[in-house]
């Protein structure tokens, strides 16, 4: 199982000891999915917290006239899930899809709370995920209140360059709460 990188997120807040790094490789799971696939479907049950190891996700809110709202993307290097359904055993709101052929470490939630009662540093880990989270969707709601969507289509170009590379105009435009058609005028005026 290919485990370097996430070892190398992990150390970027915590140093583990070897007996530690060996239980936490012991708790996860790898899974390659192809293109186009689900890692979650809104109503499944929410099982996994995913670490991307390669390739791209989307999560995604389906409303219920159909509209498709990107909730996030996820890159290499980066964690997912529908962490509200995950931390409470509820049924997920959201879709996970692969944007590509994509490989994820995947804990599941008996073995998350495993770990954190075992390891405690994990606790400081994922209290530092999940700060960084909150923190990026409160100024990303800042930005949506405060901003146009032309600032707010240069604002994503400049935070997130290498996921432009990877995802559709559509679905950026679906992240932005904005038509495709608004951002291709908008791409065009650029232009």
């Amino acid at each position: 199982m290919v485990t370097s990188k996430i070892l190398s997120n992990i150390a970027r807040h915590i140093s583990l000891t070897d007996e530690e790094t060996s239980f936490f490789i012991s708790l996860i799971t790898c899974k390659t999915l192809p293109k186009k696939s689900w890692l979650l479907q809104a109503d499944q049950e929410c099982r996994y917290l995913s670490y991307v190891h390669c390739g791209a996700l989307r999560s995604f809110y389906i409303d219920k006239a159909g509209k498709e709202s990107t909730i996030m993307f996820a890159v290499s290097d980066w964690w997912i899930t529908d962490m509200h359904c995950y931390l409470n055993n509820k049924p997920a709101m959201t879709h996970i899809e692969t944007l590509e052929e994509s490989t994820v470490l995947q804990i599941n939630r008996t073995d998350f709370d495993r770990l954190l009662e075992a390891v405690p540093k994990f606790e400081r880990f994922f209290r530092i995920l999940m700060q960084n989270a909150y923190t990026r969707e409160q100024l990303r709601v800042m930005e949506n209140l405060s901003s146009t969507a032309e600032e707010r289509y240069q604002s994503f170009l400049k935070k997130y360059p290498q996921i432009v590379k990877q995802v559709t105009q559509k679905q950026i435009a679906s992240y932005l709460g904005i038509t495709p058609e608004f951002l291709s005028a908008l791409r065009k005026q650029k232009n």
